[in-house]
């Protein structure tokens, strides 16, 4: 999967836009962005990142932050998807 994909896949399954933001990163959300030396998942504090998790690659980042967004749709609203095996 990449980040066009992973934008799509969140589309169809109605994740609130407010939650994420795919290439780059803004505040209060759950961020995935290109680093010099792959990918980055994150969470966007006012100025901070928090729990980084770096990737050498955008389908193991992207993999990452779709898991990441489905728990949080499933605590927040209570729906979710399957989980990747």
């Amino acid at each position: 999967m990449n980040t066009k994909e992973l934008k799509k896949f969140f589309k169809e399954h109605l994740v609130p836009s407010k939650l994420y933001k795919v290439g780059g990163h803004h505040k209060n959300r759950v961020c995935l962005d290109k680093t010099e030396n792959g990918w980055a998942v994150f969470f966007q504090d006012k100025k901070e990142r928090i729990g980084v998790i770096n990737f050498p690659d955008e389908a193991s980042a992207c993999d990452k932050m779709k898991e990441e967004l489905r728990k949080m749709m499933e605590q927040l609203y209570g729906v979710t998807w399957a989980p990747a095996r």
